[in-house]
């Protein structure tokens, strides 16, 4: 038997970030509503182009098939469509295999309301004043920037990548940088080292993740060939000695990442650019940047890096 849903990592994605609606939003902004029902009822069998969360959510998605007996994460359609025009996304769902069965269609509202209700770790969208609702109501909410679609279908590791404050940790410190200069920020982390971080809008689906991990750990001990399907990794402008706190506070929780990355300063993109991942979280838009354009980007609108933006 399946989890329940209380007990899996549930991703919610919006129909935005799942498939490229820039042709119906354009018809929605210059025509109205009408003309967009329209347009999607006779549209209804042409298939969406994919947009730039799918290959996170395919690879996502795949992780219940290394683990059919538990079948341990789920995503949700959140979306501002009605039932009537969501049909056109739902099919488009089937024809791309897409193991989705749970959703809220809510006629122009915003869905950021439900999001604990379907007890999503993550909710994903191109609209950035819902996810902005999402994170000002404690939520855990990520806006999907433009970016190009990565293609290697034929791939299944799920690579993701995180900068720590503000998104995995909350943005004490980063409150503490942009009061002081960046030895009085070193020193105010080094006297905090053994204190673990209060958690942030992502901490909840990073633990998870972890979990997930450890679920892999056990199938390696029972099978040396197993392939991993899940690859994480933290990429923070940290350095020493600010970095022992980054420790202190994963071991307090006691998560871990595969892969993490100190870096000083460096531009992420450097990198990024290696690494690959399928989606990179960070607070500041300034980081949300890659030279090629084809990492997939998500803001998360929370803390003092987002005042006065």
């Amino acid at each position: 038997m399946s989890y329940p849903i209380d007990k899996k990592l549930v991703v919610a994605v919006s129909s935005s970030a799942l498939f490229d609606l820039s042709e119906s939003n354009s018809v929605f902004v210059e025509e109205g509503p009408q003309a967009y029902k329209d347009f999607q009822k006779k549209n209804l069998n042409k298939v969406l182009d994919k947009g730039v969360a799918f290959p996170f959510i395919k690879r996502f998605l795949q992780i219940n098939k290394r683990f059919p007996g538990k079948e341990p994460v789920e995503v949700v359609l959140l979306s501002r469509n009605s039932a009537a025009t969501g049909k056109r996304v739902f099919r488009s769902i089937q024809h791309y295999g897409l193991d989705i069965s749970r959703a809220a269609f809510m006629e122009g509202k915003s869905p950021y309301e439900y999001i604990p209700a379907f007890n999503a770790s993550l909710f994903l969208s191109a609209n950035e004043e819902d996810i902005q609702n999402a994170i000002n109501s404690g939520y855990p909410g990520g806006v999907v920037l433009p970016s190009k679609s990565i293609n290697d279908d034929d791939s299944e590791i799920l690579r993701i990548a995180f900068d720590f404050d503000g998104v995995i940790a909350d943005d004490e410190s980063e409150a503490v940088f942009k009061g002081a200069d960046l030895p009085g920020f070193y020193d105010y982390e080094v006297e905090k080292s053994e204190i673990p971080h209060k958690p942030g809008p992502l901490a909840d689906l990073f633990r998870k993740l972890s979990f997930l991990q450890e679920l892999e750990d056990k199938e390696v001990e029972r099978d040396r060939d197993y392939q991993r399907i899940l690859t994480t990794a933290i990429v923070t402008a940290r350095s020493a000695p600010a970095h022992e706190r980054v420790i202190t506070t994963l071991e307090d929780w006691g998560v871990s990442a595969n892969e993490v990355f100190f870096l000083g300063g460096m531009s992420k993109d450097r990198i990024l650019s290696k690494l690959k991942p399928h989606m990179f979280f960070d607070d500041q838009r300034s980081h949300l940047e890659s030279e090629a354009g084809d990492i997939p980007m998500v803001h998360i609108p929370f803390g003092i890096a987002n005042k006065n933006q």
